[in-house]
């Protein structure tokens, strides 16, 4: 919990380090060392009666409660403020009376969260399962420093800078990218694995249920010298100097790491200058340098969803020694202007170290039979994994690499849903263009104002208007309707048999696969694998929003064995039941990947097409990926896709490049045969 404490005490120390987000699994204390940090920020000096925590010395010109001119000041303790998951927009950035903006023309506006948070922390729990349209208020606010509230015509705008804090349990799902940047620092924590400080945690827990006043007590003077020196340390930032030696330092790691942008840069001189401060030292050292690098930059390397967050320290050590002042450099270190090579062997920097052994890498291993082909026989261009025994006498062979991600066609569900926000399929949501109005369904959220007024038009002599004011009745509002796009929940099912086992297939179908859950991230979908082999079939990966784990347990996916077809197709049919009794908006997409055959007992191919009727009487929308290869093909995964009312697809139809390509082909003939008849 050492970073965590540090990530927390140096965005108090600077609140412009821009945050911290904790990542960790289930029960570490995320939120109790979060909340904990309330109780340490200095006191801040604000308006009095300003809802808006506006600065005595510097109001906001802005100020929804302003001007503040003689403005008296008022000490109260900085705000930590909680944002709910499920929380709804108006709840974030405040609400409008449109009710009395209309028909009275005054602003009637009750601050939000956000402004609730201005000069404090905003903390949210679980960041990552944030609903998108939140996180787009959030990236506006933290991006700018305010927060705007543009609706039907009324304007109001507020100062929001506040420290982002986040906790996340991975296992649930990734954050946005844009998100993700605009967190400062990241930690990463677990749980002790230590029996003598679990006792510890558990004798404090318990110590504060039986008497929490006086377990406070306790503890009430070293929380006092911690916030002294909190308080020290930010009296000290100003004079805290940042070398041009330091600061290309730097520059250099963030340039060795290839992070996107600039704000790695700046967030790494902000928190070395923090790190400086609350040592008591006025001079940024390399040590500093390299802390802030730990803290900065791990979730700032990611390429891809899938990538984990880390640093390579070994890197960053030779970085470091490299940009370091010649009088520094240690006796085997080489000068600046030095570029020789070096004479005393591999690695001079701490945890240096020469070339790793390559381990075998699998190639020129013996063919074997397909084990449930229906000719008994492999493609002669595809080499096999060795195989292996398992328990049940089965043959199964090692898990192969996938092929590198790409862009997929995009599939999407038919009609239109009411699911959770996201961009797969057409849906009823909270943004997106107005299609139509309605009368209100609970609290009036978006007002749809030309159906409003022309509701109230007929009736306004009847009403006794005399004046400009529009008289308005409850009855005559109307809300927008909104046409934007959901989140589903994509289901795999995927084919683990025998005759999927070629090694060059299976890297290829990995890759697919793969492909298609980058897309399910991007388009923030729910993710659920169905694997089936051998005897039955298994849930590899409930449904959840994480596709981290679900690119891991497609890596250690083996193969071999029967095919039962049919078990997947059932196993799929009863986790989209459960599913929907779960969350009955969200609409299921089946991605099955299969060849099309099926072995294991009498009449299993027809026993298979039957569960895949069961699944289309539904009404679940699917796909098939056809992974069927070699010169001769029987088309058994197109007439599964017949059977279950879906699409097939081939592996080399699945890209988007591939299906672009197509379209750029017909338009050419288009044209060629256009300018030959003309």
């Amino acid at each position: 919990m050492d970073d965590l404490r540090l990530g927390l005490l140096l965005n108090a120390v600077s609140p412009a380090v821009g945050g911290v987000l904790v990542r960790g699994e289930k029960g570490t204390a995320k939120s109790t060392m979060v909340r904990a940090l309330a109780g340490l920020l200095p006191s801040i000096a604000t308006v009095a009666g300003c809802r808006f925590a506006c600065d005595p010395a510097a109001p906001d010109p802005q100020c929804p409660d302003g001007p503040h001119p003689g403005a008296v000041a008022a000490e109260r303790p900085a705000h930590l403020v909680e944002l709910p998951v499920g929380v709804a927009e108006d709840r974030v950035v405040g609400s409008l009376d449109l009710e009395r903006a209309l028909a009275e023309g005054v602003q009637a506006y009750e601050p939000g969260l956000l402004a609730k948070a201005h000069r404090g922390v905003l903390y949210i729990d679980e960041v990552n399962l944030l609903q998108d349209h939140l996180v787009d208020l959030l990236l506006d606010a933290a991006a700018m420093g305010r927060s705007y509230v543009e609706r039907e015509g009324v304007s109001v705008r507020h100062a929001a800078r506040f420290l982002l804090v986040g906790t996340m349990n991975p296992e649930e799902g990734e954050l946005r990218p844009q998100l993700l940047d605009r967190f400062g620092l990241t930690v990463e924590i677990a749980a002790t694995r230590d029996a003598d400080e679990r006792a510890e945690v558990v004798r404090r827990r318990l110590a504060y249920d039986a008497d929490p006043a006086g377990f406070a007590a306790r503890w009430d003077g070293r929380e006092r010298e911690l916030a002294e020196r909190i308080t020290a340390a930010r009296e000290l930032l100003p004079d805290v100097e940042l070398s041009d030696l330091s600061l290309r330092q730097i520059t250099a790691v963030c340039a060795a790491f290839e992070v996107d942008g600039l704000r790695a840069d700046i967030v790494m001189a902000r928190t070395a200058v923090a790190l400086a401060a609350w040592a008591g030292r006025t001079a940024v050292l390399e040590e500093d340098v390299r802390k802030a690098a730990q803290l900065a930059l791990p979730h700032r390397r990611r390429r891809n969803p899938f990538d984990a967050p880390g640093l390579d320290e070994e890197q960053l050590d030779e970085t470091l020694a490299e940009h370091r002042a010649p009088e520094d450099a240690g006796p085997d270190d080489d000068g600046p202007g030095d570029d020789g090579p070096d004479d005393d062997g591999p690695g001079n920097g701490p945890g240096g170290s020469g070339p790793e052994d390559g381990g075998p890498d699998g190639e020129g291993v013996p063919e074997s039979d397909a084990a449930d082909s229906p000719t008994g026989e492999a493609s002669s261009d595809e080499a096999v994994a060795p195989p292996r025994q398992r328990p049940g006498g089965s043959r199964e062979s090692a898990p192969v690499a996938a092929d590198r991600p790409y862009r997929t066609r995009l599939f999407k569900v038919d009609g239109t849903g009411r699911g959770a926000q996201g961009r797969r399929s057409p849906a009823e949501t909270a943004a997106g263009h107005t299609v139509r109005a309605r009368r209100p369904q609970g609290r009036l959220a978006r007002l749809h104002l030309s159906a409003t007024l022309r509701a109230a038009a007929p009736h306004q002599l009847a009403r006794g208007r005399s004046g400009r004011a529009l008289v308005l009745r409850r009855d005559d509002l109307r809300e927008q309707v909104r046409r934007g796009r959901e989140s589903n929940l994509v289901l795999f099912v995927v084919d683990a048999s025998g005759s999927m086992a070629a090694r060059q297939r299976m890297t290829a179908v990995k890759g697919a696969v793969l492909s298609l859950l980058m897309d399910a991230y991007q388009r923030r979908d729910k993710i659920g694998l169905v694997t089936f082999r051998g005897a039955d079939a298994e849930l590899a990966l409930p449904p959840t929003s994480s596709v981290e784990v679900g690119a891991a347990r497609l890596e250690q996916l083996p193969t071999g064995g029967r095919t039962p077809l049919e078990a997947g197709l059932l196993r799929a049919h009863e986790v989209l039941r459960v599913e929907r009794l779960r969350d009955p908006d969200r609409r299921p997409l089946l991605v099955v990947v299969t060849d099309g055959r099926a072995t294991g007992g009498k009449d299993a191919l027809p026993r298979a097409r039957r569960a895949a009727g069961l699944l289309a009487a539904q009404g679940v929308a699917a796909v098939v990926l056809d992974c069927e290869s070699g010169p001769v093909r029987l088309g058994l995964a197109r007439e599964l896709a017949a059977h279950l009312h879906g699409e097939a697809v081939s592996l080399d139809e699945l890209r988007a490049e591939g299906v672009a390509s197509l379209v750029r082909e017909a338009r050419t003939t288009m044209t060629t045969t256009t300018r030959k008849a003309a």
